[in-house]
C-alpha cells in the first residue's frame, strides 16, 4: 500500500479523483508516495506520483462522459456543461504536462538531482478518464488528440472492473515517463524531491550555490525533511480540532509549525495564533515558520508572517492587556456577560500543552471561532514539569476522543541518546501507565522508539570541581567544531539554576577558550531576542531549552539535580528533557553528590564492567 497525503480525502473531492485515490493508495507499493492536488509552486495538479523505480508522474484527473468532448485539439478542448452549455478549457494532458515541466524546472536547480546536465531521474504526465472505457475514448476522439500511453480509463483504474490489473496499472504509469531508471532512487534522492516542492517539509539544510552558465545550481548537504507520517499530519488542514501526543525528538513542533504555515496559505484572511509555554521556544518556532514561508530555498522571506506566535503570558498581556493570571476568571466571566472586545482566532495551535493550566485553556478556547473549531494540541506528558489537572474536553469544550495521533519515533536523537535517556527517566519517574487509554486522558506517557540513527554513546564525566568542569566543555566544543565541522550556533549548554557560580564558572572558560557565547537564558529580553542562527554557543537553563534541539548538548553541574528533593519526577523530567535536545553529542558533567549522580556512577561502573581492562 503506497504513502498517500493527505491520508484522506477531503469532502471537496469528485468522485472520480476519490477512485482513483483509493486505486493509487490500495495498489501501488509501499514505498511510493501519492499525493493528492498538493500546492507546488502556487499551482495545484490533481495528482503527483512519485516512486524510487518510476519517477515522477503528474496526472490531470476528469470525470467527463461520452457526451462531454465536443471540439478537441491537443492544446485546448471544448465540451459541454449541463444542458446546453459549453465551454473552451485547456487540455487536461497539456495541463498535466504544463505541471511536469514546472516542477522539472525547479528539481533542476538541485546539483546532486542532475546527470550530465540533465535529471537524473526520469518524469512524465498523463490523464485520467475515471467515466470512460478505451472504447470510449476512441468513439470520443479523445485518443485522437491524447495517446493510449498518456491514458488511463475506467477498467484501468476501477478494481470492480474485471479487466482491472495492478501490473497493468503500473506498466501505464511507467509507460509515461520516458525512461526506465537502472537503480532505484535513494532515500536521499526522495528527500531532495520533497525539500524542492514542498518547503513545509524542510527542517535543516546547508545550501551552497555554485554559477552554472546563465543560471545558478544549489547544492543541498546536510539535509533533513520531515517523514512522511509527520508531512501527512500536517496537510490534514480540513481536520478541525486535533491532539498530538509525541515523544521527544518525534516532530510535533515541526508538524505544528507546518501546519500553521499551511493554515496560512489555504486561508490567507485567517486569523491563526500559536501559543506554547516557554519564550525560547516561541522564537524558535517563529524562526520556523518563516523559514517555511520562502517561496523558494534561493531567498529568505522578507515578508512578516501573519501568524501570531506567543508565548502565553506574552500573548496575554499583548492581546488581552491582562498582566497576571489571576486576571483570567475575571476574563472568562467578562466573556459569559457579553462584555468587552475580545480576539477570535480561526486557528489556534498549541505546543507543550501539558504544561498548560486547565484555565489557561478554557481561555483560549473561547475565542476559537466555533465554526471553524481548528485547535492543534501537542504534549508529550514525559516532559510535564508543572503539575496540571487535565481534561481536555472539560477544559476546551472539545472532545478529542478518535482524534488523536501517536508519535513514538524519536528522530532527533541517535539511538545510544534515546536509550540512554529512557532508562534513566524510567527509574526516576512513574511509568506505571504506559501504553494508550482512550477514555483517561490523564495517565498516558509514552514509550519512545528509536529510529535507530547510530551515534556515540553519551559522555558522562565526573571532576573534582566546576571550573574542571566547565574547562572540559569549552575544550569539547573546540574539539567539535575543528574535528566534526559542528557550528557553535548548534551547541548547547544547560544548567538547572544559576547558583553556586555555575553561570560564572561556564562565562569564564568559554571566555579562557576563546568561544563566543549567548546566554538566553539571562532575562527576559535575552529569552525574546533569541536567535538560533547566531554564530554564537548557547547557554540555557533546562527550562528554557524545551522544544529546542542542538547537535552536541552539554548538561554540566548535574549535581544539582535533583534540586527539589520532594519533587523528583518533575526533577528527572527536567533532566530528560535536557538529555533529549541532543541530536547527536550528548556530554553529562558533574563535581558534586545527588541521588542523579550516583545513578549515573553506578551506570559508569557496570559499562567498565562489561567493557572488561580492555574496553575503551
Amino acid at each position: 500500500m503506497a504513502h498517500a497525503i493527505p491520508e484522506m480525502m477531503p469532502k471537496g473531492a469528485t468522485t472520480g479523483e476519490s477512485l482513483l485515490y483509493r486505486t493509487l493508495k490500495e495498489h501501488l507499493p509501499e514505498d511510493y508516495v501519492v499525493y493528492y492536488e498538493p500546492e507546488i509552486l502556487g499551482r495545484r495538479p490533481d495528482f503527483v506520483v512519485i516512486g524510487p523505480d518510476l519517477g515522477l508522474v503528474v496526472l490531470e484527473v476528469k470525470d467527463y462522459t461520452r457526451l462531454t468532448p465536443l471540439e478537441l485539439n491537443v492544446d485546448r478542448w471544448e465540451i459541454r456543461t449541463g444542458s446546453d452549455g459549453r465551454t473552451t478549457v485547456t487540455s487536461p494532458l497539456k495541463q498535466a504536462r504544463d505541471y511536469a515541466f514546472r516542477i522539472a524546472d525547479q528539481l533542476k536547480k538541485d546539483g546532486d538531482l542532475l546527470h550530465s546536465g540533465r535529471l537524473k531521474f526520469p518524469y512524465g504526465f498523463g490523464t485520467v478518464f475515471t467515466r470512460l472505457s478505451r472504447q470510449d475514448l476512441k468513439e470520443t476522439g479523445i485518443e485522437d488528440v491524447v495517446t493510449g500511453e498518456r491514458s488511463l480509463c475506467r477498467e484501468e483504474v476501477d478494481p470492480d472492473k474485471d479487466a482491472f490489473s495492478t501490473i497493468l496499472l503500473r506498466r501505464k504509469l511507467q509507460k509515461m515517463v520516458p525512461f526506465s531508471l537502472d537503480s532505484p532512487l535513494t532515500e536521499l534522492d526522495l528527500a531532495r524531491i520533497r525539500f524542492h516542492l514542498f518547503p513545509e517539509v524542510r527542517i535543516h539544510s546547508q545550501v551552497t550555490r555554485v554559477p552554472k552558465q546563465d543560471s545558478l545550481l544549489f547544492y543541498v548537504k546536510d539535509l533533513e525533511v520531515m517523514d512522511l507520517y509527520q508531512e501527512s499530519l500536517a496537510k490534514q488542514i480540513g481536520d478541525r480540532h486535533r491532539l498530538i501526543r509525541g515523544v521527544a525528538g518525534s516532530g510535533k513542533t515541526l508538524i505544528l509549525a507546518s501546519r500553521a504555515h499551511l493554515l496560512a496559505r489555504e486561508h490567507p484572511d485567517w486569523n491563526i495564533l500559536v501559543l506554547c509555554y516557554n519564550i525560547s521556544l516561541s522564537r524558535n518556532i517563529r524562526h520556523m515558520i518563516r523559514r517555511k514561508q520562502r517561496t523558494s530555498y534561493e531567498e529568505e522571506s522578507r515578508e512578516e508572517s501573519p501568524i501570531l506566535v506567543y508565548n502565553f503570558h506574552e500573548w496575554l498581556k499583548e492581546e488581552l492587556g491582562v498582566y497576571r493570571d489571576q486576571s483570567i476568571p475575571e476574563l472568562l466571566e467578562k466573556m459569559d456577560r457579553g462584555d468587552g472586545r475580545f480576539p477570535r482566532y480561526e486557528a489556534i495551535l498549541i505546543d507543550e500543552g501539558q504544561d498548560f493550566q486547565p484555565e489557561w485553556l478554557a481561555l483560549v478556547s473561547r475565542l476559537l471561532n466555533p465554526e471553524t473549531q481548528s485547535l492543534l494540541l501537542v504534549e508529550d506528558r514525559a516532559q510535564t514539569i508543572y503539575p496540571r489537572r487535565r481534561s481536555y474536553k472539560q477544559d476546551t469544550g472539545l472532545d478529542f476522543r478518535g482524534r488523536s495521533r501517536i508519535l513514538t519515533i524519536n528522530y532527533r536523537n541517535t539511538a545510544p541518546i534515546v536509550r540512554f535517556s529512557w532508562e534513566f527517566y524510567q527509574t526516576f519517574a512513574s511509568v506505571d501507565s504506559l501504553g494508550e487509554d482512550k477514555e483517561k486522558e490523564d495517565v498516558e506517557i509514552i514509550a519512545p522508539h528509536s529510529s535507530l540513527r547510530q551515534g556515540p554513546e553519551p559522555v558522562v564525566c565526573r571532576f573534582s570541581s566546576m571550573r574542571e568542569e566547565t574547562d572540559f566543555v569549552a575544550a569539547e566544543i573546540r574539539r567539535l567544531r575543528g574535528e566534526e565541522g559542528i557550528p557553535l550556533s548548534r551547541m548547547l549548554i544547560l544548567y538547572r539554576v544559576k547558583t553556586n557560580g555555575t553561570i560564572d564558572a561556564i562565562r569564564s572558560s568559554l571566555k579562557r577558550a576563546g568561544l563566543p557565547f549567548t546566554w538566553i537564558a539571562a532575562d527576559q529580553e535575552a529569552k525574546r531576542s533569541f536567535d538560533p542562527t547566531a554564530p554564537t554557543v548557547k547557554i540555557s537553563t533546562i527550562d528554557s531549552s524545551k522544544g529546542l534541539d542542538f547537535d552536541a548538548v552539554f548538561v554540566v553541574h548535574v549535581d544539582q539535580l535533583p534540586f527539589i528533593q520532594q519533587e523528583i519526577r518533575r526533577e528527572a523530567s527536567l533532566l530528560y528533557i535536557a538529555m533529549t535536545r541532543a541530536k547527536k553529542y550528548l556530554t553529562l558533567t558533574y563535581s558534586g553528590e545527588s541521588e542523579f549522580t550516583r545513578y549515573f556512577d553506578r551506570l559508569k561502573r557496570e559499562r567498565q564492567k562489561k567493557e572488561g581492562p580492555e574496553g575503551p
